[in-house]
């Protein structure tokens, strides 16, 4: 091996993980090496052109919130933007922007490029070394090689090698061996995993075809623009600077003659035939499974989004496949619009190696091997948002124990990120992981606007946000807090023009002094239509008055989720020592000492989440806890 340097720490793979990771760990201070198969597919939208959408736009948020870059990457090169879910309440409000493919991709390289600590190398990492310490049951790495044989020593390793290890790419009865876009896949990094007794699993997913736009008769479907007032994804971004022209979408339909081409030829699918044998994405399904398994639904969404400003490609939201290429071209040319459409990439599903994340500590460092972190799809996850807010984390912890600090947990209380991680570490992922705002048990809390408010505090105590940045944010959560505090204050009298703005917006009219904070807790009312009557309403930001209705309006409801994450806390905060025997614990049912043996809990909390452990099994450990550790 040729001596390359010495590291703090090597992040293998540049997508969206791989990114958040290396700028994390390098904005930290730690000397850091970038390594991707290509340099040009540095944080590459392989599959669809977008950031954010339902709870993936809480995440994205909350990479910001914490010192990542996501957020500001997509400010700067999103061609639309639209908040979902606006019908509902705030806690799943979710922000989703169209991005322009290269442009996004180019940016975030850039903004790798100019990062001191951070150098960037184009080659394939072949094997990890390490060192098992005394005993042999825990070891810790010492650096990665690479194809050509360089060795680059390191105190700290992130794996984002995404959907590369031991990739295939499948449409009908073709197979490629390759990672996404016709990339080199990664062929010799699975097996250095095994040898370091690393358990791997095999997933799929998939991505629809790319069509020529000049081809598609957009006067046939709906038209889908974007908002007029454009929110940004950065707590950092003016609003002012990013107003630009926007690109619109375009939503169609599939129907009875689609689903009869697909159903004729569904032994021809590789996901059917059973060349396909890797475990693919529940809630987000091929256009062959949505018609096998929605058999009664006469039609499905497809959305045509553009890929860039200066291309023509769309792509085909909705219809991923791995039919062969002759079907591909039927199927699509049924669709109202696409009759005449050209294909330019074939749609096609892939296969890859990953992880078994429960593996994993909370801090995304591998239990068995000191120094060595995950992120991404090879834990087992799917999505852009989930790699970046698990490769953020990753990238933290890795420059921390590089510089023997304790690791930045967030908990599931806290922020999406926590529940993602969580999720993964303690339950691993037998199929494709998606963030869904159904798994926040305190979504009320945990909402997208206020991302800032709960976790720049971690990110400033972590280093990547600045002392100027939390100012703010600080002196932004006093200005809510004194908004909210004199609004309770405040009494309403009944007029003529208070009662006619109540009756034209479906509310009571008033008899009497009313508390403004009760009329704005009204569903048909709000803060921001009521400061017209409020005669000494100040002037505030549009994001503390976003702040200021929320709370008051859902007070209720925060305090209740408020006591619950009381109890939560209660539970998470009692650590269990590590290495316990479980063996020795009377009372523990065999399966709850088997499964606690092999994850190796860090808290109550995570005990309590593993699949065969009993609220009963809980009980036992918390008496055994009291009384062996009080």
């Amino acid at each position: 091996m040729r001596n390359k340097g010495e590291w703090d720490v090597a992040v293998v793979g540049g997508g969206h993980a791989g990114c958040e990771a290396a700028l994390a760990a390098a904005r930290l201070g730690m000397r850091t090496i970038l390594f991707a198969i290509n340099l040009d597919s540095i944080a590459m939208m392989p599959c669809n052109p977008n950031i954010g959408g339902t709870s993936k736009g809480h995440l994205v948020r909350e990479i910001d919130a914490l010192g990542g870059e996501m957020a500001l990457n997509i400010d700067h090169t999103f061609i639309q933007s639209r908040m979902l879910n606006m019908s509902k309440g705030p806690a799943v409000y979710s922000l989703r922007a169209q991005a322009d493919k290269r442009a996004y991709s180019s940016r975030m390289k850039r903004v790798l490029e100019n990062e001191p600590n951070l150098a960037l190398k184009q080659t394939e990492i072949t094997e990890i070394e390490a060192v098992r310490d005394c005993g042999g049951e825990k070891g810790r790495i010492t650096g990665v090689i690479s194809e050509s044989g360089g060795f680059y020593a390191c105190k700290a390793v992130v794996l984002c090698t995404g959907t590369y290890m031991k990739a295939r790419c499948l449409y009908g009865d073709v197979i490629v061996e390759s990672g996404p876009n016709g990339l080199r896949a990664s062929k010799r990094l699975s097996d250095s995993l095994r040898s370091l007794g690393i358990s791997l699993l095999r997933f799929k997913t998939g991505t629809p075809a790319r069509v020529d736009g000049k081809t598609i008769d957009f006067a046939r479907m709906t038209v889908q623009n974007g908002d007029k007032d454009i929110k940004p994804f950065s707590f950092r971004t003016d609003p002012e600077t990013i107003k630009r022209p926007q690109i619109p979408c375009y939503l169609t339909y599939t129907n009875e003659e689609t689903h009869s081409v697909i159903r004729r030829n569904l032994d021809r699918s590789p996901l059917y035939s059973g060349v396909i044998k890797a475990a693919g994405a529940r809630y987000c399904p091929s256009i062959e499974d949505k018609v096998v398994r929605f058999s009664d639904k006469p039609r499905h969404q497809v959305f045509i989004e553009p890929e860039g400003e200066d291309t023509d490609e769309m792509y085909i939201s909705g219809m991923s496949t791995s039919l062969p290429e002759d079907v591909q071209e039927a199927m699509y040319r049924t669709l109202p619009g696409m009759e005449g459409c050209r294909i330019l990439r074939n749609g096609y599903a892939i296969e890859y190696d990953c992880i078994n994340a429960s593996q994993l500590k909370l801090s995304l460092e591998f239990k068995a091997w000191s120094g060595l972190f995950s992120a991404g799809q090879i834990n087992g996850s799917s999505g852009y948002e989930e790699a970046a807010a698990q490769g953020l984390m990753a990238g933290i912890n890795a420059a921390r124990l590089a510089q023997a600090k304790e690791p930045v947990i967030i908990k599931r209380s806290e922020g999406y990120i926590g529940v993602l991680i969580d999720d993964l570490a303690t339950k691993g992922a037998a199929e494709p992981y998606r963030m869904m705002t159904s798994r926040a048990e305190y979504r009320l809390l945990l909402r997208q606007d206020n991302a800032d408010l709960r976790l720049s505090e971690k990110g400033w105590e972590a280093g990547l946000v600045s002392q100027q940045r939390w100012a703010l944010t600080q002196e932004k959560a006093a200005r809510i807090h004194e908004e909210i505090s004199r609004v309770r204050k405040v009494s309403l009298q009944p007029s003529k023009s208070l009662n006619r703005f109540l009756e034209e917006n479906g509310s009571s009219p008033i008899t009497s002094g009313a508390m403004l904070s009760d009329l704005i807790k009204r569903p048909e009312l709000g803060y921001r239509q009521l400061q017209a009557f409020d005669e000494l309403s100040p002037s505030l930001p549009e994001d503390v008055k976003e702040q200021v209705e929320i709370l008051i309006k859902y007070e209720g409801y925060i305090k209740r989720q408020l006591a619950q994450v009381e109890q939560f806390r209660k539970i998470e905060s009692r650590i269990i020592p590590r290495g316990l025997d479980y063996s020795s614990i009377s009372g523990l049912r065999l399966e709850a000492r088997q499964k606690l043996a092999l994850m190796q809990p860090e808290n109550l909390g995570q005990a309590s989440r593993i699949s065969g452990v009993t609220p009963a099994d809980v009980s036992v450990l918390i008496v055994y806890l009291a009384a062996a550790y009080s």
